[in-house]
């Protein structure tokens, strides 16, 4: 195959040129010097040329403790994508710690660093960055744009500690007024048990990220408000897919038509759409969250170290190489003394998968493309 180089453009024809086009005399893999047509140089023709190892890498997502952020130096030297922060209170030093991390990013191509910045008893780091409500409290007290405004606060600090990713906003539709739990994975996690409400605050909540230069992540797609256990602890179901598509998915519609970056997939079987949970089904997001709601951004995983995924069968390594089968784009996992062998397993679990005919090429290079997107990297320029 002969390629001209990224950027190139085609050779225009001759301004003089008259009548009918000649017939080509070579064949156009075998034209002659300056006649074959330019490859336009694009992340996808640039990943194409990464090892699989090191595009696995960039679809996994690593945990690490915020108060020891170095921890996973040789997993970001080595080009993990991303890093997920655990804990309650955040060293007073961390921007300088995430900055040092990121030295590390092979080419310098930047990291995402994410955490969960929910609100109420869902907060990692409000010693540095200010506390938020339960959402909902704010769903109840506060209107979109207090919603709105509050965020940005939040997220400007966020920002100005090198964390660029929130795994927020929860957009499920769950009016039960309870603190998460066992049984219930939302409760007070849940703008509201209104629809509408939930759609308006999600956006709200998502607009008040961006405004603070971090990138939301909506969550937990299908919708798990009336789940029937939370999946960290053993399988769970959503409500019927016919009752989610009324109640539950228009808070992700909503946030996908106004520019949602990046969303979670659930680890909830849903009944009617197959028995794999959510996060390893390709129905439920090639078919429907792509397919059908049209979502062209960032697919990440819940923790692939729930119990509902090893219930149906999967470790967390085959897991990861299931969930990115089925369209998502970088896999989380939890946080545990075995942090970088189960990222070395999970990345020679996808490498082999792609070696044997069991993850098609293409769909990892498209994951990493997602990647890369949701950051703004342009590897041509």
């Amino acid at each position: 195959m002969l390629l001209a180089g990224c950027g190139a453009s085609a050779p225009k024809a001759s301004a003089h040129s008259s009548g009918p086009a000649a017939p080509a005399r070579f064949p156009a893999s075998f034209a002659p010097d300056g006649a074959a047509v330019a490859t336009a140089c694009t992340n996808s023709t640039k990943l194409a040329g990464w090892s699989n190892r090191r595009l696995a890498m960039l679809t996994i997502a690593v945990p690490v403790s915020e108060t020891s952020v170095s921890d996973v130096t040789s997993e970001v030297s080595a080009g993990a994508g991303g890093v997920l922060l655990f804990g309650s209170k955040a060293p007073s030093d961390l921007g300088s710690l995430l900055t040092a991390l990121k030295s590390h990013v092979p080419g310098h191509l930047g990291l995402l660093v994410m955490t969960d910045e929910e609100g109420g008893g869902i907060q990692r780091m409000a010693n540095l960055v200010g506390s938020l409500p339960w959402a909902a409290y704010m769903g109840t007290h506060w209107t979109p744009a207090q919603i709105q405004q509050n965020v940005t606060k939040v997220a400007t600090k966020m920002s100005a500690a090198q964390v660029n990713m929130d795994l927020a906003p929860v957009v499920d539709v769950d009016g039960r007024n309870e603190a998460p739990s066992r049984t219930n994975p939302d409760g007070w996690r849940s703008f509201s048990g209104s629809t509408s409400v939930v759609s308006q605050d999600g956006v709200a909540y998502m607009n008040g990220l961006r405004a603070g230069n971090v990138i939301p992540v909506v969550k937990h797609f299908p919708g798990l408000g009336g789940s029937s256990y939370n999946s960290d602890f053993g399988p769970a179901r959503t409500l019927p897919w016919s009752t989610l598509q009324k109640v539950a998915i228009p808070p992700f519609t909503a946030a996908i038509k106004a520019g949602a970056p990046a969303i979670m997939v659930s680890n909830n079987i849903v009944p009617g759409l197959g028995t794999n949970p959510a996060s390893l089904s390709p129905t439920d997001i090639t078919s429907e969250l792509r397919g059908k709601l049209g979502f062209k951004g960032l697919v990440i995983t819940d923790s692939l170290s729930a119990k509902a995924i090893s219930a149906v069968g999967f470790t967390v390594p085959a897991a990861a190489v299931q969930a990115l089968r089925s369209g998502a784009d970088m896999v989380l996992f939890d946080l545990g003394s075995n942090v970088s062998s189960q990222t070395s397993s999970i990345a020679t679990a996808i490498t082999n998968a792609v070696a044997g005919g069991h993850l098609a090429r293409s769909r990892l290079i498209d994951a990493a493309g997602h990647v890369l997107a949701v950051r703004h990297v342009n590897l041509c320029s």
